[in-house]
């Protein structure tokens, strides 16, 4: 997807999808995009929205979706380094993945992801998200982790048993041959490490 181009997607021309790195986001992007998260997560499960999980979401590039002059879906992509089998690999780690609740079932989400997952595939050796929602992320042609989870702490390599299942990766062309049985680790970071 080219920088900053809009594109409509071919079943709604009401519907507008921007694609920035999270320097150019506007303080109204900025406003609305959290606004979005912290509603959309309100009720989940694993928990409410964070702001170390809005801290995980900055840095790289995000794609909107506008209908109306609103923004109805965000996701966005990040540079992180995860290890396969002691192998690094640069990943494009997807964050903040929320489509407003009256606008969901659309394609919105869908929308979104495709733009996501085609910089990945651009830019990237491997897309890599955690999730409990894998039917969604499944149909796109995510892949669900099947070995152990690892992170990179400070003081050496800590078992994340809790993750294990709930980690997706999206293979790339340039992706080498890997083993969806083999560790996987990420970096340390606050909040969720995954």
């Amino acid at each position: 997807m080219q920088n900053r181009a809009t594109r409509m997607v071919a079943s709604d021309s009401a519907l507008h999808l921007r694609s920035l790195p999270t320097a150019e986001l506007s303080a109204d992007d900025v406003e609305a995009i959290r606004s979005l998260l912290w509603s959309a997560f309100a009720n989940d499960e694993d928990g409410a929205f964070s702001e170390d999980d809005w801290q995980h979401a900055l840095g790289g590039r995000h794609v909107i979706a506008e209908r109306e002059g609103s923004i109805v879906a965000h996701a966005s992509v990040v540079e992180r380094r995860l290890e396969v089998a002691g192998r690094p690999l640069r990943t494009g780690y997807v964050e903040a993945v929320a489509t407003r609740p009256d606008h969901q079932g659309q394609g919105i989400g869908t929308a979104v992801m495709r733009a996501i997952d085609s910089h990945i595939a651009d830019a990237f050796e491997l897309g890599a998200l955690g999730t409990g929602s894998h039917g969604f992320y499944h149909r796109l042609g995510w892949q669900t982790w099947r070995g152990p989870s690892f992170v990179r702490a400070p003081d050496g390599l800590e078992r994340t048993p809790d993750e294990d299942g709930y980690i997706l990766v999206l293979l790339t062309p340039s992706s080498p041959t890997l083993a969806l049985t083999d560790p996987i680790s990420c970096e340390w970071r606050p909040g969720d490490v995954w």
